[in-house]
């Protein structure tokens, strides 16, 4: 299992305005620079994470991306399925019958089991914590 390119990049375009202060506006373009993503990309995450009420945004001269709430109220699970939606290791550990072997399976009680202990670390993981481990 693989984080996409564009969740990795949302990852670190928060963090980035973790650091900044979260009130702290700081324009698209110095993101893009300063974290090495595609303009273009990061126009499209900055949206979503809009919509998904993580960061907010205006426009103009006086205008840039904060973040919606403090960094400690950000979790790694919030911006990671803002962009890839919801995580599943396998189709099986979301929904059941969709797997002729799901009765006699040993292997899907070892995704459930990793999938929740993967939800549970990035929900319970902040960019508040994050701050830390960097500074």
């Amino acid at each position: 299992m693989q984080i996409t390119r564009q969740a990795d990049y949302a990852v670190r375009a928060v963090l980035y305005l973790a650091r900044a202060g979260h009130t702290e506006r700081t324009a698209t373009s110095t993101i893009a620079q300063e974290q090495k993503i595609p303009p273009s990309f990061l126009a499209k995450i900055i949206s979503q994470l809009s919509i998904a009420g993580l960061l907010h945004t205006s426009r103009g001269a006086r205008g840039g991306v904060t973040l919606a709430r403090e960094p400690k109220d950000i979790s790694l699970l919030e911006v990671v399925e803002a962009i890839d939606g919801p995580i599943q290791l396998n189709e099986c550990v979301q929904s059941e019958g969709v797997c002729s072997f799901e009765d006699a399976c040993p292997v899907r009680a070892i995704w459930c089991d990793a999938q929740d202990e993967l939800v549970r670390r990035l929900k319970r993981t902040s960019f508040g914590d994050l701050l830390k481990s960097v500074a």
